[in-house]
């Protein structure tokens, strides 16, 4: 490795696949280089590499003051050895002048770590009343065989129980048990109701309930946090897993490494929180982060704890039953893709939407479609666009940037410009309806969402001459793993 009076800096984001490539080729080649993570840092940082670089996507690379692009134009330059070898010469020899740009100040760091994982919460002080109450002997399975009604119990005996054991009146009581159900941790047995009642109307506590979700049968005793509170701290979290486990490229998975971490450990507790967070009064921008984050780190889940799907029949069970409750509702891979992100949608092979006019999941679906989500949602197959966590504060552009990285990667788009074709990821035929009303549109919105680039400029051209052919490339369902 030579020594360099010069300066190499990197400006990257954590989880980005292209960050990761150039990184990787620039120690190939043995230069040390200052890697500046753009997600510790202030947005008057992002400005000024913005400003430097008239880009707005990452890498961003710089050989002293050289602006050499990202890994595109990275890959381009180590393929032309001379000016790669007089820029190296250049580092060697020469200390970066005024005018390159600086490291930033530590002392400007948000998070010079992800952070302090490790999370402390307030009990919920309706926590020892439900510990009391599984001690009680009220909550037992009840009716008859053929209307069995396992681990439940009577909504009557509950408030003549609290009026014994807490020396409170009727009225009182019937509060205590409706505030339970308000928090989450009891459901009435008869479908969406969301009154306590003083008669015979069975209830069961959430974490009793007979699903097969990933986070069934374990319940927070936590003072529920704000959704886009919970959503922050299980981003950065998730974020620390993926630097990580993630492949040098961004696109595998070490599932076996996950599922032996202690941070994974405490990812699993988290997901306990999920089971009485209230969802439905998030933000637009809250919505499409969470679920975005809940999704991907949904999949991840599902195949350290269940295994991937290898063919079909496993792939529609796989994102039609793995599951989390969340809010008290069970959210399959399905529900969030179609059902919340692309506003109660039909999707693959579906006969119905997601949810009917009565499913209260409904009121948490968007209100419109957001087509970008195709670019941020994780399957699990080496097709899917590259691992990432989203936050509501720079959601919109975080899908933009999504979108430009996609559409520059070969599994995303490639133009032939010789046999004039365009081939797109087979996401754009399957979810074709949410990108555009023709092939024409189709196209134009694909362009549209492009980095500038040659990619660009040949679409341009096509585009210009209104002579092309689209066509889909094969999709690879290969897991992601290493």
């Amino acid at each position: 490795m030579p020594d360099l009076k010069g300066r190499i800096i990197v400006y990257s984001i954590i989880g980005c696949p292209h960050c990761m490539k150039a990184k990787h080729t620039l120690q190939q080649l043995g230069l040390a280089y200052s890697d500046v993570s753009l997600d510790n840092y202030p947005d008057s940082v992002r400005q000024d590499v913005r400003t430097r670089s008239s880009s707005t996507t990452v890498p961003q690379i710089f050989f002293n003051a050289h602006h050499i692009g990202g890994n595109a134009e990275l890959q381009e330059l180590v393929k032309d050895k001379d000016k790669l070898d007089s820029l190296i010469e250049e580092l060697v020899t020469t200390e970066a002048p005024d005018d390159a740009p600086q490291p930033p100040d530590p002392s400007l760091m948000k998070d010079a770590e992800i952070g302090n994982l490790d999370f402390t919460c307030e009990l919920d002080e309706y926590a020892l009343l439900i510990r009391e109450l599984k001690a009680s002997g009220l909550i037992k399975d009840r009716g008859f065989i053929g209307n069995r009604k396992k681990r439940a119990f009577v909504g009557q005996e509950f408030i003549e129980w609290l009026i014994k054991t807490k020396l409170v009146d009727r009225v009182r009581a019937k509060e205590m048990g409706q505030a339970m159900l308000e928090r989450r941790f009891c459901h009435a047995l008869k479908s969406n109701d969301t009154t306590f009642h003083d008669d015979n109307t069975y209830y069961r506590l959430v974490e009793d309930d007979d699903r097969k979700a990933l986070n069934a049968g374990v319940a927070s005793e936590c003072d529920p946090r704000p959704a886009a509170e919970l959503s922050e701290y299980m981003r950065r979290l998730i974020l620390s897993i993926y630097s990580e486990f993630l492949s040098a490229d961004g696109k595998g998975v070490d599932y076996k490494g996950i599922g032996k971490s202690q941070k994974f450990s405490l990812y699993k507790k988290t997901t306990a929180e999920l089971v009485r967070l209230d969802v439905e009064h998030l933000s637009r921008e809250d919505t499409v982060a969470f679920f975005i984050n809940i999704y991907n780190a949904l999949v991840i889940h599902a195949n350290v704890e269940v295994g991937p799907p290898t063919n079909l029949w496993q792939r529609y069970k796989f994102f039609n039953n793995i599951s989390y409750v969340i809010g008290g509702q069970v959210y399959c891979l399905q529900d969030i893709e179609n059902g919340v992100l692309r506003s109660n949608r039909r999707g693959i092979g579906m006969l119905s939407k997601p949810f009917g006019t009565k499913d209260p999941r409904i009121n948490v679906a968007l209100k419109e479609c957001e087509p970008l989500v195709h670019f941020a949602l994780v399957c699990g197959a080496k097709s899917c666009p590259p691992i990432k966590t989203y936050s509501a504060k720079a959601i919109d552009n975080q899908l933009k940037l999504a979108a430009k990285a996609f559409l520059e990667s070969e599994d995303g788009c490639q133009i032939i410009s010789s046999s004039k074709q365009v081939k797109l990821s087979q996401i754009f035929k399957w979810y074709k309806a949410d990108f555009a009303k023709n092939t024409d549109e189709l196209v134009e919105f694909v362009y549209n969402h492009m980095a500038d680039g040659e990619k660009k400029s040949q679409l341009s051209e096509l585009i210009a001459a209104k002579n092309y052919r689209v066509s889909f490339l094969q999709y690879d369902w290969g897991v992601n793993s290493q």
